[in-house]
């Protein structure tokens, strides 16, 4: 497509000698502002695709699918239930719960938790918390006064495995002076770190039946049934047939519909950063076309003398594209070098940073999540390189043509 004679020319006139290192600086600039917003669109489209992937990961790690709950307070005969939804098809896991929020306090401290009362077995099997277990053990995890708490939780309050934690409930006891608030104490066994602040600093697993006997319920009853399934973007589908399988017996809620605002704000974050750093790329290209068509207007009397010795205003066009388009190609490729070097190595970039600034920057309190994620999506990249490609092309066009057009004489005569 391209002549060996275009390729050279389009190569001495990027190589700008010294009158014109004004117009070689310009090319230099665009270079540089296409490499960097490919690479910041890479890097940023990663660590949303990050984020989205590690929250989803854990809140579906730590929390079911989907959850059946009773129509009033307890969900009764919760095991014959269970074993419906267990032959479903999709099912993989139907895990019987107690929820409940409560005052924990020790030593004079206190905070707000969750406790989920749960089976033992249920417990060692969700792998999120039996592989982060940070100190004791699952296995001092049984039935009777024990509980497995959060490793922040436990840090704040300055608790150890062993040492006892002070329940307070605000579904109290009646009595003849009014509602006295339930208070019991239990023993720690062990503590978890998942990586998500809220589920480390708030979330207390306490056994069923101690779950039961606390929170008041009957030995038959849960206030909802956990279930996992092969496929969570399937959760709709297998929502309905739960549905017909608990006709009239509880209320049923998805992941999607849980968390429904929290994911979609991070996917109108990600679609806002998408085309906000987009512009970037844009502006390279408009360096591109003021580039080239200064260039253009310095290589007037070269283009003429070309067209007298015989040179086609199609061969100019073509110098002209492969030096703009070589440009574009050559950012492009640097920028997608940088942006997934960058987003493969980002938590120790900002471990770096952090160490040499004395500051944090990614806070957890913040950020729920302990690290910084980064999933690089190669079909994005792809993407991100074909619109950058795309936009260095149609910078070239029009200093292309504008070169091709040039008079001879005219060019000529001004000189």
């Amino acid at each position: 497509m391209f002549s060996r004679f275009e390729w050279m020319m389009a190569l001495r006139y990027l190589r700008a000698r010294r009158q014109e290192g004004f117009i070689s600086v310009i090319a230099w600039f665009s270079l540089m502002g296409i490499a960097l917003g490919v690479a910041t669109l890479i890097i940023v489209m990663s660590v949303m695709n990050g984020f989205r992937q590690e929250l989803l990961g854990r809140i579906l790690g730590l929390n079911g699918h989907l959850s059946v709950q009773g129509q009033f307070r307890e969900l009764k005969d919760f095991d014959s239930i269970a074993g419906r939804l267990r032959d479903l098809k999709g099912v993989t896991v139907v895990t019987p719960l107690i929820e409940g929020q409560v005052m924990a306090t020790s030593r004079g401290a206190a905070q707000g938790a969750v406790v989920r009362g749960i089976r033992p077995s249920d417990l060692s099997s969700r792998s999120l918390i039996a592989e982060n277990i940070a100190r004791g053990s699952l296995d001092d995890f049984q039935d009777g006064k024990t509980v497995v708490i959060g490793d922040r939780l436990a840090q704040k309050m300055g608790l150890g495995v062993g040492d006892r934690i002070t329940l307070i409930s605000p579904k109290g006891n009646a009595t003849a002076f009014g509602t006295v608030p339930r208070t019991a104490a239990y023993r720690i066994a062990a503590t978890f770190e998942v990586g998500m602040f809220e589920y480390d600093s708030s979330f207390v697993f306490m056994p069923l039946g101690t779950a039961q006997v606390y929170f008041k319920y009957p030995k038959g009853a849960v206030s909802s049934l956990e279930v996992f399934i092969d496929d969570p973007d399937q959760a709709v589908d297998v929502k309905v047939r739960i549905a017909k399988s608990v006709k009239g017996i509880g209320r049923i809620h998805d992941w999607q519909q849980a968390n429904a605002s929290f994911f979609n704000a991070i996917q109108v974050e990600r679609n806002v950063m998408f085309l906000i750093l987009t512009l970037i790329i844009l502006v390279a290209a408009f360096n591109i076309i003021s580039s080239m068509i200064m260039l253009v207007k310095d290589k007037g009397r070269d283009i003429a003398i070309l067209r007298t010795m015989g040179a086609t205003r199609g061969m100019i066009m073509r110098v002209f594209l492969i030096a703009g388009a070589g440009v574009g190609v050559i950012g492009t490729l640097a920028g997608a070098i940088m942006g997934i070097a960058f987003a493969q190595n980002i938590e120790a970039i900002r471990q770096w940073i952090q160490g040499l600034t004395g500051t944090e920057l990614f806070a957890a309190e913040i950020y729920f999540l302990s690290q910084l994620p980064a999933v690089i999506d190669w079909n994005e990249v792809v993407a991100v390189l074909a619109m950058a490609l795309a936009l260095s092309f149609l910078a070239t066009i029009y200093p292309s043509w504008r070169a091709a057009r040039t008079d001879p004489a005219e060019a000529l005569r001004y000189e």
